[in-house]
């Protein structure tokens, strides 16, 4: 039997406020493990929204895990399994919100890069230096090289030869992008910032180069509590403006798969 849901009041976050709604109910046993959801048609009239809005939050919960469409048959809460990873996504556009996801990457980065020490191979060290190097050409352009700071930390990712820490990375990389992008924008407007990172990196790269893991552990470590103690410097300006704005990415990441 499916439970009437409460009609939500318009915002920009609808569709989330539908999904979560949904999850709540799913979570509850209403509709169980194996059961139908309500066509569109009856869900949208019951939280007084639109078609397009209701697909978007279904859309969503597929993407967790939560949800699997059917051929000819419609939408069935799927079976009882692994719980996935899911995100408050009223807490995702905050300062703090940024601070402690750099803090889930402290412990993946700093286990990626000692193994990455052990395991690398000639070519991964390759590609490794060409990505630092592409990184720091980025900048010198001009541009906050988000996109291949996620690139550079992708080849240790890579050089670690850990699948399932690849794969649980590349799960997270649709918040931490977000992240990295509020990080990147906020170093980029201090020049000691920026120094400070180009260093940090070659302090890992070179530890992963000499093949000393407990070394390559403290540099990523410590690449890390220092992205922090950067975005806890911040100027509230940044934050007020542009520091939003790119933390949003968390909470769109956690919609588009």
């Amino acid at each position: 039997m499916i439970t009437p849901f409460k009609t939500v009041k318009p915002s920009l976050g609808l569709a989330e406020q539908v999904a979560q709604a949904l999850s709540a109910q799913i979570s509850a046993g209403h509709p169980a493990a194996g059961e139908k959801l309500a066509t569109e048609t009856v869900l949208a009239q019951q939280f007084g929204i639109s078609r397009t809005v209701l697909r978007e939050a279904v859309s969503r919960l597929k993407s967790l895990g939560l949800l699997e469409s059917r051929q000819g048959s419609g939408v069935f809460v799927r079976a009882a399994g692994f719980s996935p990873l899911n995100f408050d996504v009223s807490l995702a556009v905050s300062r703090q919100a940024v601070i402690q996801m750099v803090e889930v990457r402290r412990g993946l980065e700093a286990e990626v890069a000692a193994l990455a020490a052990e395991r690398r191979s000639a070519a991964d060290l390759l590609r490794i230096r060409h990505c630092m190097n592409a990184l720091a050409d980025a900048v010198t352009a001009g541009g906050d090289g988000a996109e291949e700071d996620v690139i550079f930390h992708r080849a240790i990712a890579d050089a670690a030869k850990n699948p399932f820490l690849i794969s649980t990375l590349d799960y997270l990389r649709q918040f931490l992008r977000g992240v990295t992008r509020v990080t990147r924008a906020n170093e980029a407007r201090r020049s000691d910032f920026a120094r400070q990172v180009k260093n940090e990196h070659e302090a890992i790269t070179s530890a992963i180069e000499a093949a000393d893991a407990a070394r390559a552990r403290r540099a990523a470590a410590t690449h890390m509590n220092n992205a922090i103690k950067r975005i806890e410097q911040a100027d509230p300006a940044f934050w007020a403006q542009e520091g939003v704005q790119l933390a949003s990415g968390l909470v769109s990441g956690a919609v588009r798969r």
